[in-house]
């Protein structure tokens, strides 16, 4: 089992409103969403065993979360009710990129404590973490605790998918990105992330120095351009897929979904066989992971694929 650790949250889509009116009218249609919850989603559709963990309300809200993910076979039983408001995101767009305003004061994903998570299981392969969930508290320290007291186990996989108008205490965020970056085995980065963690720095050079750190494998994505990868063993570079693009949304955490994916298939989710990767092995995973972040750019919102979706990239 993969289990997805962070924040479960509405994405309200800008669409063209009803109005009679000349004057064009902008509605927002509430949609499922997150980065953590989407690759969840993702994960649970491509047939990998999932589970969700974090905080979400019982308001409306809430249900139409917990609905999304047992529609698409995600366990959350993981994750923490509580009667609190869920967290809001509003969406703009420029040119098909995604820009976002959150909602998230006194939220269910908010207030999520260390003492809220439920036992483990002892099946579970790795936990996949990061994005605005590290931002807050008190559920950035619940989430940081809670990977790493599992560090030595289980895979850690970390997009911090970084959301700068969410940030309040920039070292603070700087020194927690840090510390995960330091013990993590997987490591997916967009250059949009790296131009805020360390703008003078190269994707490779960022790379090298996280593997000398000791991490197994490291993404860097950059949208249009395709998404390369670090190993000990290997460096891939890969062309994004030539589709029809509608927006950007949900690219990649559904990127993280098909990676992790592939890997499970592949049965080298374990900190050994991450280490020992063959070129091979990690062009797969790459590949998987391009092909299910192209299918959910075809789509509005974050809709990514089922494993049957997947023939229909080439």
């Amino acid at each position: 089992m993969i289990i997805c650790c962070g924040e479960a949250l509405i994405d309200m889509l800008p669409i063209a409103g009803p109005s009679q009116k000349e004057q064009k009218e902008t509605v927002y249609q509430p949609v499922s969403g997150g980065a953590i919850f989407n690759t969840a989603i993702a994960l649970g559709r491509l047939g990998t065993k999932t589970g969700f963990c974090g905080g979400i309300s019982t308001d409306l809200f809430g249900e139409q979360l917990c609905q999304s993910l047992t529609e698409s076979n995600v366990d959350y039983s993981y994750s923490h009710r509580q009667a609190a408001p869920t967290t809001l995101s509003f969406v703009k767009f420029t040119n098909g990129q995604a820009s976002y305003a959150f909602y998230d004061e006194n939220t269910a994903g908010k207030l999520f404590q260390r003492q809220n998570i439920k036992e483990i299981p002892t099946d579970v392969e790795a936990f996949h973490f990061g994005a605005i969930s590290l931002i807050q508290e008190p559920c950035g320290t619940a989430f940081e605790d809670l990977v790493t007291s599992a560090k030595e186990n289980c895979v850690l996989s970390f997009d911090p998918n970084i959301r700068t108008s969410f940030i309040t205490d920039s070292d603070g965020y700087r020194q927690r990105i840090n510390r995960l970056l330091s013990i993590s085995d997987i490591i997916k980065v967009s250059d949009e992330d790296l131009s805020w963690l360390s703008p003078e720095t190269k994707p490779e050079d960022f790379a090298q120095h996280q593997l000398e750190q000791g991490a197994s494998v490291v993404l860097v994505t950059e949208g249009s351009q395709g998404a390369t990868a670090f190993s000990k063993h290997a460096t891939l570079k890969l062309k994004s897929k030539k589709v029809e693009v509608k927006d950007t949304i949900g690219a990649g955490d559904s990127f993280n979904a098909g990676f992790l994916s592939s890997l499970s298939e592949q049965g080298l989710l374990s900190k050994s066989c991450l280490r020992d990767l063959t070129e091979q092995q990690l062009s797969l995973a790459l590949d998987k992971a391009n092909r299910v972040a192209a299918f959910t750019v075809t789509q509005s919102g974050a809709v990514p694929p089922w494993t049957e979706d997947l023939g229909s990239i080439e």
